[in-house]
């Protein structure tokens, strides 16, 4: 089956989204739902696969890599085992649709092939994710996403490859910006800081004899705080995502058009200070002024032996 075949399974598949994988309302369509199915990639069945993947970093210095404190408050084990059971019971679900590309789908092979580049680079940023049974699966929905949830459960919707005609260099900018936020723990440091906020709404409340309006209004300033943290993580993750890329091989401008096609198909998204996600704009410029320092980085890096097409949408 080469790249560009037509699918055998089902791609316009409705399938329940997990929970844990990204916060409710978000209408920035890399984000907007989040659908899963799976195949394990995790420890020695990388070889399985094909090619070892690169050496993996052995440094844990970079800047990209620092975690908020509030991840503290959550224990990794219990989002990462919670988010594994939401990830089987989509499998399920994809899986009773047709929905879930079969291992000899050509579009899955090429997802797996660009993750195995990128997870040996993981370690290098987050111990923990040596651990995690790392899974890599393809939906049959024409909606334009991809995410990892807890753990290193990662998924692509068919219509983000077919729609958007992404070559693999694009593919691999969303595939390190969505391991970046598990590397960076993202869910664990966004239930922290939820914790936070209600706890402080509750108390300056409770204080300031605010009674049920003062107590709507300050639900309301929690929420834009949550909005903030939001627009925080995507901002890591993107950079984060553009070393990881880059390390695996992979060009980095390619952050650059990825965006542009995105924002493209995103028109009518919400103003950034209203939105979860920074806008398509401010990504793109800051995407630049990191460019030239990511440049060292990528012609150091040992090259694919593989090129994949888009699929036919």
């Amino acid at each position: 089956m080469t790249p560009n075949e037509r699918p055998h399974f089902n791609t316009t598949a409705e399938v329940a989204v997990p929970a844990l994988a990204h916060s409710q309302g978000c209408r920035c369509l890399l984000h907007a739902r989040r659908r899963l199915g799976g195949a394990l990639i995790g420890g020695g069945a990388l070889a399985a696969l094909g090619a070892a993947g690169p050496v993996a970093a052995q440094a844990a210095d970079w800047a990209e890599c620092k975690r908020s404190t509030f991840t503290k408050v959550v224990s990794a084990e219990q989002i990462e085992q919670a988010a594994g059971q939401q990830y089987r019971q989509m499998l399920q679900q994809a899986s009773g649709q047709k929905a879930l590309a079969p291992t000899s789908n050509a579009q899955l092979q090429r997802l797996r092939y660009i993750a195995q580049r990128i997870i040996p680079f993981t370690v290098g940023c987050n111990p923990r994710s040596q651990q995690w049974q790392w899974s890599v699966n393809l939906i049959g929905s024409q909606e334009l996403n991809a995410f990892c949830m807890p753990g290193g459960k990662i998924a692509f919707y068919y219509g983000i490859l077919a729609k958007l005609k992404l070559d693999d260099d694009e593919v691999a900018m969303i595939m390190g910006h969505e391991v970046a936020h598990a590397l960076l723990e993202h869910a664990r440091e966004r239930m922290g800081k939820t914790m936070a906020t209600r706890g402080m709404i509750e108390l300056g409340a409770a204080l300031f004899g605010l009674g049920g309006v003062g107590q709507a209004a300050a639900n309301m300033g929690g929420q834009l705080l949550t909005l903030r943290f939001s627009r925080d993580d995507e901002s890591e993750a993107d950079a984060l995502g553009l070393v990881l890329a880059a390390k695996a091989g992979y060009k980095p401008a390619a952050g650059v058009s990825l965006w542009q096609k995105m924002m493209a198909a995103n028109k009518g998204a919400p103003p950034q200070w209203l939105s979860t996600h920074p806008s398509g704009d401010s990504r793109i410029r800051d995407m630049q002024v990191r460019l030239p320092g990511l440049d060292p980085v990528y012609r150091a890096a040992a090259k694919p032996d593989r090129r994949f097409a888009p699929p036919v949408a």
